[in-house]
């Protein structure tokens, strides 16, 4: 199944509190129970203006589906093709 990543732009993002966070992860995995198991959230980096989010679903437009029924900014998806860390050079 493909892996994307999806950039939000959210200004202030890494200003937002515990309980902020809390509420907006509540609602996106409301969401995702309602769309049914083919759509996972695996994480997200928040940074000052940006939450990166790595998701896995069979096809962008059940990510676009998501980002439109939490009322979420999807202002980039990519599909994560592969991935590469250290142990890549060994």
């Amino acid at each position: 199944m493909p892996k994307y990543l999806i950039e939000r732009e959210i200004p202030g993002a890494g200003k937002l509190s515990a309980a902020e966070l809390q509420g907006i992860s509540q609602k996106s995995c409301q969401i995702l129970s309602g769309m049914g198991p083919k759509i996972q959230w695996v994480q997200s980096y928040v940074t000052d203006d940006k939450v990166y989010c790595v998701y896995i679903a069979p096809s962008i437009d059940m990510v676009q589906e998501h980002a439109r029924q939490g009322g979420f900014p999807a202002n980039r998806i990519s599909e994560i093709k592969t991935m590469i860390d250290p142990t890549t050079a060994e």
